[in-house]
């Protein structure tokens, strides 16, 4: 039997924790047996969980002999990891254990050295920091999980699930996987990635920035066919200065922004209200509906229709 160890760190994010404990504790194979067994592990007695302590009945022995150890999220991402929880899960990657962590995990698995040079993901608000602070890790914040082998990483909360269901299609295959996801209510296969849970009430607007009245004013106009030269005659300024002043203030290009606004409102549209793809689309800039569903896309990761089913 496979056996799956849990590492539960001091501020544990309590739904980061449970989610393992519960998708491959009712994971069944065909025959009607477990697929794994799951051992809760802890570095000290009692663990501080936020509304709760926890006792785990393993300390960190636990890890030894593990097929699979999860690293689950933390409150405090910048909290330091001690020397006996990075020895171990040292110890536990030496021996070809398959490590992986949920959400905020990636920070304290990181500070272990395992995942220097790996792609990896985490909760896309945190993304930034974990670039910051671990530079030679490659941060990409779009996706749901990355599956680099021995190590894999997953993004906030839910991924944590489609990380789960993804390691059971690994063990036993899709059928097996899919009864585990049938059990948890989920897809097995979620469309798109992070991107379209990322909130971007706007581009990027610096408060007091000397482009506020043309940011607003590019705002009511989102329907308009808006060239940059349209742009830089409103502003009253070259494209070239134009260009400069965004790239400067709000980190990005003026057509740039404007798509990104477009993108924004759609989705706006899209939970709100029950109008057609094709008339939000023109609603918002875009004079063809293949154009708008190719960047709505790109920007979400999903369909127009697909974020509609998702959130409205």
């Amino acid at each position: 039997m496979h056996t799956v160890a849990v590492l539960a760190l001091d501020q544990v994010i309590p739904f980061d924790l449970a989610t393992p404990i519960e998708v491959f504790s009712r994971t069944r194979l065909p025959d009607g047996r477990p697929g794994y067994r799951v051992r809760v592990c802890a570095e000290r007695d009692e663990i501080d969980a936020g509304a709760f302590a926890l006792r785990a009945p393993w300390g960190l022995e636990g890890l030894q002999g593990a097929d699979t150890v999860i690293v689950p999220g933390v409150a405090d991402v910048t909290a330091p990891l001690s020397a006996a929880v990075r020895d171990a899960l040292r110890s536990a990657a030496a021996d070809g254990t398959r490590i992986a962590s949920i959400c905020a995990g990636t920070f304290p698995l990181a500070a272990t050295g395992l995942l220097d040079g790996l792609r990896v993901t985490t909760h896309w608000l945190a993304a930034e920091l974990l670039a910051a602070t671990h530079p030679d890790l490659d941060v990409d914040a779009d996706v749901l999980y990355v599956d680099n082998g021995q190590f894999l990483t997953s993004a906030g909360a839910a991924a944590g699930l489609d990380l789960c269901l993804h390691m059971i299609r690994r063990d036993y295959g899709s059928a097996v996987a899919a009864d585990a996801a049938r059990l948890s209510v989920m897809p097995l296969e979620r469309e798109g990635g992070q991107a379209q849970f990322i909130v971007h009430d706007h581009a990027p607007e610096p408060q007091g920035s000397e482009l506020d009245v043309l940011l607003a004013w590019l705002r009511e106009n989102l329907a308009r066919d808006l060239t940059l030269t349209d742009i830089a005659g409103r502003a009253g300024t070259s494209t070239r200065t134009l260009i400069r002043r965004f790239r400067e203030q709000t980190g990005t290009t003026p057509l740039q922004w404007l798509h990104r606004a477009r993108i924004r409102q759609a989705q706006h549209l899209l939970e709100t209200t029950e109008h057609s793809v094709e008339r939000i689309g023109g609603q918002v800039g875009f004079g063809s509906p293949t154009t708008f569903r190719d960047r709505f896309k790109r920007t979400t990761g999903v369909s127009p229709q697909t974020y509609r089913r998702t959130f409205s």
